[in-house]
């Protein structure tokens, strides 16, 4: 059905809008025309889908905004409908992670040859020994991502099956998963649902197996092997390993105070060798990995979840926090490299957050409580140092 005259919308508009003045508009330079006033009483979310219900009989989508103290209405041309995706690539990258997953995971028997093809051989030889540790860690990175799959599904909002991403010869040997959205999400309460689903969802199945891995792995002396590294805390981790072992770890030779494990926490540094530590069994392993996927994804910036979480909240303000976070990030850059190269992702693509269509519709009271929530989750599971080689310390 083609675009109505002006005056057919206005009478849509009238309904939720007190209007103030109208401006006609280009459908070629992205809208048809443009209403500013006050919405009538009512949830503005409520508001929105009135006049959706309205306008479904024609190629019109409705945007909602705050420009000064005026709320704002846009009518835009609908977007064509995202084409059908095919699962083939995501089955053929589900597949290649699994592998990448097990040989990360792979214990060979005796000592590991030292030039590169054979270590790769050993390692395809004993590739099925890494199936406790790829079935733990794929468990968690697809309960994450399916957790934002279903929540967009129940929102009406069209979303990808999830990309995992193979990176052999890594510790891990994934980068994680992602899903992609293609459609916008109607408001602000459905980002943040789908947003907080996914963290939610990952740590229901990490939490288990990682208190399973940590009763299945023992205790044992750090020694100054060049080879060898240690696993990051975070507050979460450090709780889980003192209700498992009684004590906090990694333990120096000595007892040691507050400031110690102040420095320790947020430096890696020093490293206690000599005194002890969990000789993390591989199930542990993919446990901690789903507390650091975890962490990742909340750091609150861009499309991360946790950059949905903080835009629900804040709107356009949580724009203002980006370079701090990028500067938080560059500063720890200097006990874990690694956040650099995270740095500068997020300034080349974190500075633009997911909006979605309806953009005067605030977070609920209960939905801001979740919102504390998460934000705890993240304070509890972020790792300043995700990973710490003795080389660098010896």
């Amino acid at each position: 059905m083609s675009i109505p005259e002006i005056e057919t919308l206005t009478n849509f508009i009238t309904r939720i809008l007190r209007i103030k003045d109208i401006t006609s508009g280009d459908p070629q330079k992205g809208f048809i025309v443009r209403y500013r006033g006050q919405l009538r009483e009512g949830d503005s979310a409520d508001l929105y889908d009135l006049l959706t219900e309205s306008l479904a009989p024609y190629p019109i989508i409705p945007l909602f905004k705050t420009e000064g103290e005026h709320h704002v209405i846009y009518l835009a041309p609908k977007p064509p409908e995202p084409k059908k995706d095919s699962v083939s690539i995501n089955i053929i990258l589900f597949v290649l992670t699994a592998l990448s997953v097990m040989l990360a995971g792979a214990q060979p028997e005796g000592d590991m040859p030292t030039d590169l093809l054979g270590q790769v051989l050993a390692l395809a030889k004993s590739i099925f020994t890494g199936a406790p540790f790829a079935l733990s860690l794929l468990g968690i990175l697809l309960a994450h991502e399916l957790g934002h799959y279903f929540m967009s599904l129940h929102h009406k909002t069209r979303a990808t099956l999830p990309y995992f991403i193979p990176f052999p010869f890594s510790p891990l040997g994934t980068m994680g998963a992602a899903i992609i959205m293609r459609s916008v999400p109607k408001n602000k309460r459905i980002l943040f649902d789908i947003g907080v689903a996914g963290p939610f969802a990952g740590l229901v199945v990490a939490l288990p197996i990682l208190f399973y891995g940590l009763s299945l792995s023992t205790l044992g002396s750090i020694d100054p092997n060049p080879n060898g590294f240690l696993e990051g805390n975070s507050l979460l981790y450090l709780f889980a390993k003192f209700i498992t072992f009684g004590q906090l770890l990694p333990a120096p030779l000595e007892p040691q105070g507050f400031f110690y494990w102040l420095r320790y926490f947020f430096t890696g540094q020093p490293v206690p060798f000599g005194g002890l530590d969990v000789f993390i069994h591989p199930i542990a392993f993919a446990g901690w990995a789903g507390l650091l996927v975890t962490g990742l994804n909340l750091i609150p910036a861009g499309t991360l979840d946790g950059g949905h979480v903080i835009y629900a909240l804040f709107g356009d303000q949580a724009k203002k926090a980006f370079p701090y976070i990028v500067g938080l990030l560059a500063a720890l850059g200097f006990f874990w490299s690694g956040w650099w190269l995270w740095a500068a992702l997020l300034f080349w693509l974190g500075r633009v957050h997911a909006e979605p269509l309806d953009q005067i519709t605030t977070l609920d009271p209960a939905r801001k409580l979740v919102a504390a929530a998460i934000i705890l989750i993240f304070i509890l599971v972020f790792m300043p140092v995700p990973f710490m080689t003795l080389a660098q310390s010896l």
